[in-house]
């Protein structure tokens, strides 16, 4: 792993929803980031396949996650691009995920903080699950960035997200 991934936090709302949040400082530019969070072919490299992605408020999104749960099952999260400034905020409401959102700002001259948020309405486990898979995925994604990329999802394996999420449940 190239960069440490502080933990998320999370807080639920009156209605039950739960909003997760992480923060995570990247030593690349947000030109390079954004390139991560908000492209076909980005998100591929530590998230998921975005087939089709369009990009501007309103646009369909299909999000394929390529990493399977242990019977074999891929997630998939079909929506719309409910917010969209290039370069700076993604923003999509699908299935499954409810509403995910990549915040960019600049930090410096070739840094980038990513603010992240989910809103779900679930259940304690599934929020414990996403808080798991999102922070697996951050690892990923500084990853990626640092020019290590997933490109074989096929030999991705629940071990990280297993201690991921026994760690969340020890701090709920």
């Amino acid at each position: 792993m190239s960069q440490a991934i502080p933990q998320g936090t999370s807080e639920t709302r009156e209605d039950g929803t739960h909003l997760m949040r992480f923060e995570l400082r990247l030593p690349h530019p947000v030109i390079r980031v954004w390139a991560a969070v908000a492209t076909p072919e980005g998100l591929p490299t530590w998230l998921c396949a975005a087939d089709p992605l369009e990009p501007r408020i309103g646009g369909a999104v299909v999000l394929r996650w390529l990493n399977a749960d242990a019977d074999g099952r891929h997630t998939v999260a079909e929506g719309t691009v409910t917010a969209w400034d290039m370069e700076r905020v993604a923003e999509y409401t699908v299935t499954v995920h409810g509403r995910i959102r990549f915040h960019l700002e600049p930090q410096g001259e070739d840094g980038t903080v990513l603010r992240f948020t989910n809103e779900l309405g679930c259940t304690k486990d599934v929020l414990l699950d996403c808080l798991a898979g999102w922070h697996n995925h951050f690892e990923l994604l500084a990853d990626a960035l640092g020019g290590k990329p997933t490109t074989d999802w096929s030999t991705w394996t629940p071990e990280r997200w297993e201690q991921l999420r026994e760690s969340y449940a020890k701090g709920a």
